[in-house]
């Protein structure tokens, strides 16, 4: 695809001229691609209960199942990276919705063991470049003061599958059967690869949909600011920014300069143990659910989804809150997030069995769960250039998958031996260490001076 250049009328500048929004029209392509990712990701979660019936497993062999996907997953992070960015978002993306499709339906052939791993296995790889991608095009696609909000659109997508997974997985199980689950959710990814192959550029300027006074907004040239990944600035909140450690970060453009960052390194972590909760939340809510609470098959397919509900409206409160109500600050949201998971950990150890109040609780676990989570990937782009921002954020995710893989057996093993309320004391642990780590990495962000008083925390009004 050619790089198109616009030429303005006689007379017109970009300033007369209403930018297009085509941005927002990729970022509602990716949610419903993502939403489609997660639900083939997530679908194992409530066919769980009954392929345990078919092939036997213990709790931990239960885990270790569901840990087989994000273990490849997170393996696929680098080399994805480098996919991306050595043949662009556009095809490397396709081919992955792609072989995810393929890996989901062939799922449903298996008839061993062995062979539900190895599909789970090829799912995981399938599906790597996925994230790198979309954290790539939000990168390139958005301006700085609305990368919170587009990653919360695309966290939240990663959420939203499990809110329909739940349903249509029960009502497709007791209509048909386990295995038709997995042919059904792989059907709709094989027409949106496509689909986004033809609509979405690898940068804007490459685009024909975009104009140039959109492109003057994605850059935020309109107000005099650079390209650098520093280049816009904040309000000063000095209470605010003293706890959380603001500073100006030198610019990472090499290599190196990324795989010796604590920062992106204690972000990793803390995403570890935030994703590795999720993770938890997703594979064993279900169980949880047809065997201590003795919901019904629907009954748990509509409860299983709450916590996926509230995640959805967390992950877009808080890349807005992030974005427009803390002038381009991460931290809090991650810290916060951190902090009312220890304490919804603990309610759910004292947790009513009411399905009603009982979904209440969940949902709103998962909207504080989720509040911090559009920030993890977008905290490294203000200080890593974006010609390496693919590797960056590929640190910050395998963390992240590394620690949803652990968790699911983990789980298993602390079923075996202890019972539930021992897990959702694990889980309150790892929270409680999420918010240590996250003391101890840096706010990237440029202050003004208090005396210039000038908003720098949003792009062009009209954009």
């Amino acid at each position: 695809m050619k790089k198109h250049a616009v030429q303005w009328p006689t007379g017109v500048t970009s300033a007369s001229v209403k930018p297009t929004r085509y941005r927002w029209v990729i970022a509602s392509l990716f949610f419903v691609i993502y939403t489609i990712a997660a639900a083939d990701r997530a679908n194992l979660g409530v066919a769980l209960p009954f392929l345990r019936k078919e092939f036997a497993m213990s709790n931990a062999e239960a885990g270790a199942l569901v840990s087989l996907f994000l273990v490849a997953y997170a393996l696929a992070q680098l080399p994805s990276a480098w996919l991306v960015s050595k043949f662009g978002v556009r095809r490397v993306f396709s081919i992955s919705m792609i072989l995810t499709s393929i890996a989901t339906g062939l799922t449903c052939m298996v008839g061993s063991l062995l062979a539900l791993k190895i599909c789970r296995i090829a799912l995981g790889f399938a599906e790597g470049p996925l994230p790198i991608g979309i954290a790539a095009t939000i990168n390139n696609w958005f301006p700085a003061s609305e990368k919170g909000t587009a990653s919360g659109i695309f966290l939240s997508a990663v959420k939203f599958g499990p809110v329909l997974t739940p349903i249509l997985g029960a009502t497709i199980i007791a209509a048909w059967g386990w295995k038709e689950v997995f042919l059904i959710f792989a059907i709709p990814g094989i027409a949106l690869s496509l689909v986004w192959f033809l609509m979405v550029a690898d940068k804007p300027s490459l685009s024909r949909s975009v104009n140039r006074a959109e492109l003057e907004c994605i850059s935020e040239s309109g107000e005099g600011r650079g390209s650098s990944p520093q280049a816009s600035t904040s309000k000063p909140m000095p209470w605010l920014d003293t706890f959380i450690r603001v500073r100006r970060e030198k610019t990472l453009d090499t290599t190196r300069g990324i795989f010796t960052s604590w920062n992106i390194y204690g972000c990793a972590l803390g995403y570890c143990c935030q994703l590795g909760i999720s993770s938890v939340l997703l594979a064993w809510i279900p169980t949880y659910l047809l065997t201590v609470k003795k919901f019904s098959i629907m009954g748990m397919g509509f409860v299983a989804a709450a916590p996926w509900v509230g995640a959805v409206a967390g992950n877009i409160l808080g890349g807005l809150l992030s974005d427009r109500l803390l002038g381009k600050r991460r931290k809090p949201g991650m810290m916060l997030s951190a902090l009312a998971t220890v304490g919804m950990m603990f309610a759910l150890i004292h947790s009513p069995a009411d399905p009603v109040l009982y979904g209440l609780l969940i949902f709103l676990t998962g909207m504080l769960l989720s509040v911090g989570y559009s920030a993890y990937m977008v905290y490294p782009m203000p200080f890593v250039s974006k010609a390496k921002f693919p590797m960056a954020n590929a640190i910050v995710n395998m963390g992240g998958q590394l620690g949803g893989a652990a968790t699911p057996f983990i789980t298993g093993i602390l079923l075996d031996s202890y019972g539930w309320n021992s897990l959702f004391g694990f889980m309150a642990g790892i929270s409680a260490l999420t918010f240590l780590v996250l003391l101890t990495i840096h706010e990237p962000l440029e202050v003004e001076a208090p005396h210039l008083g000038i908003a720098g925390t949003t792009g062009k009004s009209d954009c």
